[in-house]
């Protein structure tokens, strides 16, 4: 296993060799020309960046699919997902920036694909701009709105998503509460599932599991890329030329992009992943002023918010990472694991149940570095002999328990009634180390953290 998973870097490391496994592998790709007679457009930076979008593409769908996968409906013709990926000019970070499909935006002058009617600049939700002039006016439109130079359009499409995800052999998925909704199908109960190519679809697409919406499908399609990223780079996908090929092939063959994207550039951007573990890939979505700004003839749509998205993208244009460098992060600290309820809500007070000095200060300062609002004020239990972490908690707080008991695996959970909101921690003689816990939809209010890959992923 050793001699071949060698042999598989020295293939894709060498030109002539990779080039011969990937050869042919554009001819499937359909093309387009979305940078035809483009001017006064944005100044190059450093790095690459491609625009990815989502089309619809349900007519390509057997008929069974479309029923267990809820595909219903005629297609819409439009973007249901928008994302601006920027690999650095060190080919060591990839950040994604995800664009709300509904932001409020303003196409330049173009005419229409479908009426051939010309128009003038005018208001649209950002999605409509591709049902209006194709991929096209779609760059001209995300170019405009974030001032970044657009490398590569890939266009992708629901057939396309399905057989990449089957052909990785699927995508493992965590979730801390159960997520089902009724317009996709999606039923996932709180743990660890691998997705196959149709499950995986319903989860990107679900947006009535709770009132975050379209901005909470964004915060889910951000979790399935980091897990595709590690999938790819543990599978075995990228230093195994066969099945990189036979990824690549399956993915390209029912794409659309420009010219200039093909085996080419997909053999360097493997070559340049080979090193990538998921805390290389970086996740954020356009920050939010206004989730429902109302604008006449289109209805309700999502404000930006300019001076903080200005800055974003400043960073993308830059080359800069989007996510603040972590104290003594490292492609092996632990994933983060996911809580329903985000720990900076839940209030803790610490007791030192043990005769071992200082314990419970260590507890209360690791807890409240992982984000819990702790008292700051830990003081002894009524006990000092306790052998295993206790967590006492009011039965009508029991989801704010459960993140505690997340953050401090093997602890045992004690009910008291009429205890009141704020969870107590007796620390026992058991106790080494408060584990990194997230909140699994973090959204609140028009802003999302930017996060890394490795703090989204499933632990290991």
């Amino acid at each position: 296993m050793r001699i071949a998973a060698g042999l598989s870097v020295v293939v894709l490391g060498s030109g002539a060799a990779g080039h011969a496994v990937m050869t042919g592998l554009d001819t499937g790709i359909e093309r387009v020309d979305p940078f035809k007679d483009m001017k006064n457009r944005p100044q190059s930076g450093h790095g690459l960046n491609v625009l990815l979008v989502g089309t619809d593409g349900r007519e390509k769908i057997t008929r069974e699919e479309r029923r267990e996968y809820r595909l219903g409906g005629a297609p819409c013709h439009c973007t249901d997902t928008i994302m601006l990926v920027h690999l650095s000019a060190d080919r060591e970070r990839a950040s994604v920036i995800s664009l709300p499909r509904d932001s409020y935006a303003e196409v330049p002058a173009h005419q229409d694909l479908v009426t051939g009617k010309a128009h003038r600049a005018h208001p649209v939700k950002l999605n409509a701009a591709y049902a209006e002039g194709g991929p096209n006016l779609t760059v001209r439109t995300v170019e405009n709105m974030t001032r970044v130079k657009i490398d590569h359009y890939l266009e992708v499409d629901f057939t396309s998503f399905m057989k990449t995800v089957d052909a990785m052999g699927g995508v493992e998925i965590c979730t801390a509460k159960t997520m089902r909704d009724t317009h996709t199908g999606l039923d996932l109960l709180p743990g660890t599932h691998r997705l196959t190519g149709g499950q995986a679809l319903q989860y990107v697409r679900s947006r009535h599991i709770d009132g975050a919406s379209d901005l909470g499908r964004m915060q889910r399609q951000q979790r399935f890329l980091a897990a595709l990223v590690k999938q790819a780079t543990s599978g075995g996908v990228l230093l195994n030329p066969v099945k990189f090929k036979q990824v690549s092939s399956t993915l390209l063959g029912s794409v659309r992009a420009d010219r200039g994207f093909g085996s080419e550039q997909m053999l360097a951007l493997g070559q340049a992943m080979r090193d990538f573990t998921p805390s290389s890939s970086e996740f954020a979505s356009v920050p939010i002023g206004n989730p429902s700004h109302p604008v006449k003839g289109i209805g309700s749509t999502v404000k930006w918010d300019e001076p903080k998205a200005a800055k974003l993208f400043e960073a993308v244009r830059h080359d800069r990472p989007l996510a603040p460098v972590r104290p003594g992060a490292s492609g092996s600290r632990p994933a983060a694991v996911p809580v329903d309820v985000p720990p900076r809500q839940v209030r803790v007070r610490v007791e030192n149940g043990t005769r071992i000095d200082g314990l419970g200060g260590r507890v209360d300062a690791a807890l409240r570095a992982t984000g819990f609002d702790t008292t700051r004020a830990p003081g002894n239990g009524a006990s000092r002999e306790v052998k295993r972490t206790v967590i006492m908690y009011d039965p009508r707080w029991d989801r704010t328990a459960r993140t505690v008991s997340a953050a401090l695996p093997g602890s045992e959970l004690r009910a008291v009634a009429g205890q009141g909101r704020t969870v107590v921690v007796v620390a026992g003689a058991d106790y080494r180390t408060v584990v990194p816990v997230r909140a699994e939809d973090p959204y609140e209010g028009g802003t999302t953290p930017v996060v890394t890959g490795d703090q989204v992923v499933c632990g290991t």
